[in-house]
């Protein structure tokens, strides 16, 4: 590793991202980039990426907005991300991931490996034998409204202290 780079991301890492996202597939955001476009550029695409994560310099780009049909009636916004910012945010996931796993509470399903809105129900049904009663509380635009700052701070704290 280049001693010069403030965030020490292996270049393997960003390969094993871009191979879950590969799998995943998806569509393009907003540059218009496939997985294949990209794929065909792929190690340069992945070194301009790795370096910008690494040199701290990287930019997320907007999403694309698409809106999606709800069941109810409706719709709701969907925003997809380019290809690239897809394997940064994978690079992330796969850092974090194994430090704030075990800080979340048992019973926190969403988003989450291993904790599905199947065992969710499952835990609802067993509980619904024991109490009268129910909390069930999702935060309508969180991510829309958190304070990045405090988030940030968050962060940096976990990561002094692991």
């Amino acid at each position: 590793m280049n001693k010069a780079k403030p965030f020490a991301i292996p270049k393997r890492e960003v390969w094993e991202a871009f191979k879950s996202v590969k799998a995943n597939q998806g569509a393009a955001g907003v540059d218009g980039q496939s997985i294949q476009n990209f794929e065909a550029r792929l190690a340069g695409n992945l070194y301009k990426l790795w370096n910008r994560m690494s040199s701290g310099s990287y930019m997320p780009p907007p999403v694309r907005r698409v809106e999606i049909p709800k069941a109810t009636g409706g719709t709701r916004p969907l925003g997809i991300p380019t290809v690239a910012d897809r394997i940064a945010q994978e690079v992330v996931r796969r850092y974090l991931q194994p430090l704030l796993e075990p800080l979340f509470h048992a019973d926190s399903y969403g988003y989450r490996p291993r904790h599905s809105a199947i065992d969710a129900v499952r835990t609802a049904r067993q509980r619904c034998w024991r109490h009268d009663w129910v909390v069930d509380i999702d935060i309508k635009g969180f991510f829309d409204n958190i304070d990045h700052g405090l988030l940030l701070k968050a962060v940096r704290k976990l990561r002094l202290t692991t």
